[in-house]
């Protein structure tokens, strides 16, 4: 258990001896609270040293918080579409200071629950910058000015990412909005110009577009989501362009001059022409750097990656004994329920099992509306792989619970091994893809051939339904000529 005993020093003065824990969590992330709420209930002596969020971003300013704009955002598109349902409005006005108490109101509710279970499990949390300063032992500088050291047995990492600045011309002097001012809003951006067309980019676009911005979506790439299969990059550009959010493909963005929420200036190249757009605000969504810096890591025998991410083996384990790391800081998938399947790992670990990231399932969901869910391959993966597989694919406008709620949008699609009846993948654009995949995703926990899906009693009308006319539709093979071709040869 800890202790905070004094010895005499090398001159005869009392020296103040590190708190002795069980478990110091550099870092109050998702799955590292979870970790001291777990440990501590188990009878550990834990600790969690946060800088300035209780739960971590995802609670704070990531996850929850955007899904929460995203739900507003949502209804102000009911209001507009209000006659196809036979309700009449006269207009109506989007209050983005409200809408942004909201969200504040969500967070503070959430603070208060993550309060608790500290409270309720003996748990320790507190405000403070965390860096190591020996072995497995943290010093933490308190906003009063004091300083605590902490030693534990064990040490994980738990200290995230950040919105990463590319390092372009004019950029950081624009001074951007990142996921976490523009969640902070209080008036709709009259032109917001967003640089980056992956998951923020895309979610924050249609957002503010819906509240009633101008948006343009600036991306390097030919397609937005680029890494996504061409049908569901094709997919949602044109729910964005249906939606008028102008958007512009292979720029190369040169530089960048004005400020963000007066009037900012982006030049770019795009097919060997410069080109410049200006808007009254900017956002970057072009990526996450780890949160490494500062962190006195090199002084605990913790090393990172080129690309600054702590270095760590499949069970977690970092290059310094008794240190882990888990999360986005560790190179993790960037999805909060891969922070929690890290912290079991690190608990199966500690506890005598011997548990491994690899081979896990990473499913995913693109919040916008319609949403975008996938899990498991995909048929780009599939092809790269060379792996032969069965396609099943139906319009969503095939589900009679999605004509109800006349958001018939999108597609389901589905991978079958072809030598077998195993799913493969899953991928849904359309209403409620998130609950949907998750059905799929437990027949593939279980083992279950997609026959079962198929065949099973499902109630109607609902969402889930679907997976019936999914797997009920006639396959498209992919590969197998293709793969004993090369096998051959």
């Amino acid at each position: 258990m800890k202790s905070t005993e004094t010895s005499p020093s090398a001159h005869g003065l009392k020296k103040s001896q590190p708190e002795e824990y069980d478990l110091v969590i550099l870092g109050g992330g998702t799955g590292s609270t979870v970790a001291a709420w777990t440990f501590a209930a188990e009878g550990k002596s834990v600790i969690v040293v946060d800088r300035k969020y209780i739960g971590g971003s995802c609670p704070n300013i990531a996850c929850l918080p955007s899904k929460n704009i995203i739900h507003s955002a949502k209804i102000a598109s009911y209001f507009r579409r209000s006659k196809e349902f036979g309700i009449t409005q006269d207009g109506f006005a989007v209050d983005m200071s409200g809408v942004r108490e909201r969200k504040r109101n969500m967070v503070s509710g959430l603070n208060e629950m993550y309060l608790d279970n500290y409270r309720k499990t003996g748990a320790e949390f507190v405000f403070g910058t965390g860096r190591f300063i020996a072995p497995r032992t943290v010093e933490a500088a308190l906003p009063d000015g004091t300083t605590r050291q902490l030693r534990g047995e064990n040490v994980i990492v738990s200290t995230g990412t950040h919105a990463a600045l590319d390092a372009i011309p004019g950029l950081a002097e624009a001074r951007p909005l990142t996921h976490i001012e523009a969640l902070e809003l209080d008036r709709v951006p009259k032109h917001l110009l967003v640089m980056g067309g992956g998951y923020v980019g895309v979610e924050l676009s249609q957002a503010m577009r819906r509240f009633g911005s101008k948006v343009t979506v600036i991306d390097r790439n030919e397609r937005l989501m680029s890494r996504e299969d061409k049908d569901i990059c094709e997919a949602l550009g044109n729910l964005l362009a249906d939606e008028s959010i102008e958007i512009v493909l292979n720029a190369r963005i040169k530089r960048v001059s004005g400020k963000s929420g007066d009037s900012a200036s982006v030049v770019f190249e795009q097919d060997g022409t410069e080109k410049s757009l200006t808007g009254s605000h900017l956002l970057v969504a072009t990526g996450r750097s780890p949160n490494t810096e500062g962190l006195g890591l090199e002084i605990a025998g913790v090393e990172v990656t080129d690309r600054g991410y702590i270095k760590v083996n499949e069970r977690l384990q970092t290059t310094a004994p008794g240190v882990w790391a888990i999360g986005e800081v560790a190179g993790s998938p960037l999805f909060t329920h891969i922070s929690v399947d890290d912290f079991r790992v690190v608990h199966a670990n500690l506890t005598g099992g011997n548990r491994v990231t690899t081979g896990r399932q990473v499913p995913y969901c693109l919040f916008t509306d319609p949403e975008l869910a996938r899990v498991g391959l995909s048929e780009t993966e599939a092809r790269a792989q060379e792996i032969p597989y069965r396609l099943f694919k139906v319009p969503m406008e095939a589900n009679l619970r999605a004509r109800t709620l006349s958001e018939t949008r999108g597609f389901m699609k589905a991978l079958v091994d072809a030598g077998s009846d195993r799913i493969l993948g899953f991928t849904a654009f359309g209403v409620g893809a998130g609950e949907i995949m998750a059905a799929v995703q437990v027949a593939i926990i279980a083992g279950l051939p997609y026959t079962a899906l198929r065949d099973a009693v499902l109630t109607h009308p609902t969402l889930a339904e679907a997976l019936i006319p999914l797997f009920s539709s006639v396959a498209e093979s992919h590969g197998v000529a293709e793969v004993t071709t090369r096998s051959a040869a």
